[in-house]
């Protein structure tokens, strides 16, 4: 027998299961104490009565009763205490939820910032955990706190909000309810102290809660909602496209290609500012004539500029291209000032869910339908020439065969000749050659020969279907005829930017940029490109222009990132197009674009692909740029990080020596004078020397150090005094020739940081400020508290900073004068700052109103811990 199969362990089958992803229901409100957080809790309490596993693992009630009464009944969570600068923190206990894994979890102020040393910096990352554990959460957030609108909050308030979330959460969530209530309403429950503690209301009362500040916010709120519920409604009518949703406003207007346009393109501007809706303005091209044509390209580019999505529709019957795109933008409205046409009576049955709109307007009468229809057929010379050739050939070629063939098949030879003059030249000459071709039939084949007359009346039918099936064919193929040169130029557009972009993945100089470019756009447009890029200093370079190119439009299309020129409102009579190369973070030159035709320049296609080239060309000059910056960074750093290594092992292999030398020195000194010996100043000059040089070489060991991160501060509480007088006896008898003046306040509070390394600070700033004061000039050091800062100032009377950026002083290797007889090598301020910003402090430099420099070391304050009480010593006090 076989062994039985082993049972799978049901443990490892669930965990092998994908797990699911907790929903995430946000409670949004326009400001606090709107009643999000009741509301909330209320819904909490409902799903525990109905038997669901709820923990509130974390809720703020700002000591308002009534929301501390709905805890009542509802297990909570403790709470986590963290330490952090000597105060003790209460924060969110996330590992102990995970561990726990309620079915929902309730935690408010979801913009909340964590506590340092916590696993996520943000509360909203805290419940992504969560909700990728499977866990349901309820949590809350007022608009402010959007990232998105944190700017336009702090402008309407005045009051900056610090603790955002991504738009991403909130567009992500399962489900947003919106809370909401009235100002006055909510005025009233923040003087009745229903939202802060009354000391903490009458001053919200005076800034962030003002009723002008509340509509905002609430017109934010509300405004912010409906984007979300828009588009969860455009993506659902991109899964399954249906009729339009008459949810909002869209206006569609369709262009007639003449000069009721002008008039049309106004209202309907009007009508979108007036219903905050967007509009879109098309044109359905099926072949008309070039005047018609360039009216309504024309009249397209006024609407773009005027806000409208524009484009030119071709290949299909009119009403379904135009209720399709309604149908896929959700526009409901569709204007027209073809008030009896019959294709609006077409889109009538096709899309009954559109509100046509009438417009009205003061132009004149449009011409008779039947003009404007005769104008349409009437052909040009040269395609009624052809038509013309080609019916008499058909009639001579087809004249032998009058009598070996019917006459009902000698009509398909006419046929296919109406057929191929529709596809080479058009409608017009088309219906040109279905009317020749009955004629000539007529005369030639029809009983009695050579006349008009006819025999039978029978071939008065075969007449009337053959010019009928001779002008419906002809229209139709001439229409799919400039329906497939429409769809050839589209898919040319589409593969040559293909091809432009493969080219442009691989280009390393702007030069090849250029040169792509230019070779791409002249293929397809017969045209002339050219490049102007920035220079060296982010400046346009206008070097050698073409005789077609204008530096002074370029210029103002570089400046102001819109284009220029010709089909432009800006300069259109220039005889080119200029395009700013418009990238993510700035305008990285600008395209110059003269046609040969500059009527191709105003078809829409032709325009969309000049403005893809030129959004192609700036994005890979953007790449550029970065590779750019991003190998002199890595240069940089590479040098920077080589010289740090340097300057460490030399000045650590010269530390001992130096040290043995100035020691040495020192002994030799000693021994001259006591030998009242003539050599004894040369020797104090030699350990004056060797000292400067043991201070330099300390300088540069502490300077790799701090930059190389490896200083741990040994904080302890020191006063002034000891810190001055300990900078001081390191100086030695460097200050001798500088009277020095100490203006310590009484009251100046103790400092609390590294002894060693504040000792350092001070002694490189008296330091500086005895090699940069003449000889017998003062220095002054005095140390009080300001504010929330212990200020020490360090000032002399030498020439002052140079005039420039006092902050360069503070680099490594920077001096006031870059030739100058004063020793050193610039590093002891580049220290003092490193030493400042460790202790979170701020070093700063300026010119004294009286002259010379003052350096300023900003300590933040703090309070000093209670000296112990020594109660023995008290008693026999």
């Amino acid at each position: 027998m076989n062994p039985p199969a082993a049972r799978p362990d049901p443990d490892a089958l669930l965990a092998a299961q994908p797990r699911r992803r907790g929903r995430l229901k946000l409670f949004f409100g326009a400001a606090p104490g709107v009643g999000k957080t009741w509301a909330m809790l209320a819904e909490a309490a409902e799903r525990r009565a109905q038997g669901l596993d709820v923990l509130v693992g974390w809720v703020d009630t700002h000591g308002r009763a009534d929301t501390e009464a709905m805890l009542a009944g509802l297990e909570v969570l403790p709470r986590q205490a963290r330490a952090h600068r000597g105060a003790q923190l209460w924060e969110f206990d996330l590992d102990s939820v995970l561990a726990r894994r309620p079915a929902l979890v309730v935690v408010d102020e979801l913009a909340h910032s964590n506590a340092p040393g916590s696993r996520h910096p943000k509360r909203w990352q805290d419940v992504e955990e969560l909700l990728a554990a499977g866990i349901d959460v309820y949590s809350a957030m007022n608009v402010q706190h959007l990232d998105s609108l944190n700017d336009v909050v702090a402008r309407v308030t005045g009051v900056a909000v610090r603790e955002t979330v991504p738009d991403t959460v909130f567009d992500h969530a399962d489900e947003v309810r919106l809370v909401d209530l009235p100002p006055d309403d909510l005025l009233q429950r923040l003087a009745t102290g229903k939202v802060y503690l009354p000391e903490v209301a009458e001053r919200a009362a005076g800034q962030f809660f003002r009723k002008g500040n509340l509509i905002a916010l609430r017109e934010l709120a509300l405004r912010r909602l409906a984007d979300r519920v828009d588009g969860q409604m455009r993506a659902q009518r991109g899964a399954a496209p249906s009729p339009v949703w008459d949810t909002s406003f869209g206006l569609l207007l369709r262009l007639n290609g003449d000069a009721r346009d002008d008039d049309a393109l106004r209202q309907c501007a009007r009508l979108a500012r007036a219903l905050a809706a967007p509009w879109h303005a098309v044109w359905l091209d099926s072949g008309h004539d070039d005047g018609q044509r360039a009216h309504a390209l024309a009249s397209l580019s006024r609407a773009g500029e005027l806000g409208a999505v524009t484009l030119l529709l071709s290949g299909g019957e009119p009403a379904a291209l135009l209720a399709g795109y309604a149908r896929r933008h959700n526009l409901s409205l569709l204007a027209s000032s073809d008030h009896a046409s019959a294709l609006t009576r077409a889109l009538a049955r096709q899309a009954p869910e559109l509100n046509l709109l009438w417009l009205g307007g003061a132009t004149p009468a449009p011409a008779p339908r039947w003009r404007l229809a005769w104008q349409a057929l009437t052909p040009g010379w040269s395609g009624a020439a052809a038509a013309g050739a080609l019916c008499a050939a058909i009639t001579v070629l087809a004249l032998p065969l009058r009598g070996v063939l019917d006459a009902t098949n000698l009509v398909m030879f006419y046929l296919l000749g109406v057929l191929w003059t529709a596809l080479r030249h058009g409608r017009g000459p088309a219906a040109l050659a279905a009317v020749l071709s009955v004629a000539l039939f007529d005369f030639f084949f029809v009983q009695p020969h050579l006349s008009f007359a006819v025999s039978d009346v029978e071939y008065l039918i075969t007449f009337a279907v053959m010019l009928i099936v001779g002008l419906v064919a002809g229209q139709l193929v001439a229409r799919e005829r400039h329906s497939a040169a429409r769809a050839r130029q589209r898919e040319a557009h589409t593969r040559l930017l293909y091809e432009m972009a493969r080219e442009l993945g691989s280009a390393l100089l702007p030069e090849q940029v250029a040169d792509i470019s230019a070779r791409a756009l002249r293929a397809a447009l017969d045209a002339d490109i050219h490049l102007w890029l920035p220079d060296a200093n982010d400046t346009l370079s206008l070097d050698a222009p073409a005789s077609w190119e204008d530096a002074a439009i370029a210029r103002w299309c570089h400046d102001h990132g819109e284009a220029a020129g010709q089909g432009t409102h800006t300069l259109p009579s220039a005889p080119c197009l200029y395009l700013p190369l418009q990238a993510t973070m700035r305008t990285r030159g600008v395209m110059a674009i003269h046609a040969a035709d500059p009527t191709r320049l105003s078809d829409p296609d032709n325009r969309r692909l000049c403005e893809a080239a030129a959004t192609l060309a700036a994005q890979t000059l953007e790449r550029l740029h970065y590779i750019d910056v991003a190998q002199h960074t890595l240069v940089a750093m590479e040098s920077e990080r080589l010289r740090h290594s340097l300057l460490a092992a030399l000045s650590h292999d010269l530390r001992t020596p130096l040290t043995a030398l100035s020691g040495n020195a020192e002994t030799l000194r000693n021994a001259l004078a006591r030998a009242q010996r003539p050599e004894a100043e040369q020797a104090g000059l030699l350990v004056e020397d060797s000292r400067r040089l043991a201070r330099l070489v300390t300088n540069l060991l502490e300077m790799a150090r701090l930059q190389a991160g490896a200083v741990t501060l040994r904080q302890d509480w020191l006063p002034v005094e000891e810190l001055v007088g300990s900078a001081l006896a390191a100086l030695g008898p460097a200050l001798d020739a500088h009277p020095l003046t100490l203006e310590l306040a009484a009251d100046c509070p103790l400092v609390y940081g590294d002894p060693l390394l504040l000792e350092r600070v001070l002694a490189n700033l008296l330091d500086n400020a005895g090699k940069y004061s003449p000889p017998g000039a003062g220095i002054s050091l005095s140390a009080a508290r300001e504010g929330d800062y212990t200020a020490l100032r360090v000032r002399d009377h030498g020439p002052g900073l140079p005039a420039g950026d006092a902050a360069r002083l503070f680099e490594p290797f920077s001096r006031g004068e870059r030739e100058s007889a004063i020793t050193g090598v610039g590093l002891g301020l580049a220290i003092c700052r490193a030493i400042a910003d460790a202790h979170q402090a701020r070093l700063e430099a300026a010119n004294a109103a009286d002259g010379g420099a003052c350096f300023t070391l900003w300590l933040p304050w703090r309070d000093a811990p209670a000296a112990p009480f020594d109660g023995e010593n008290s008693e026999h006090a």
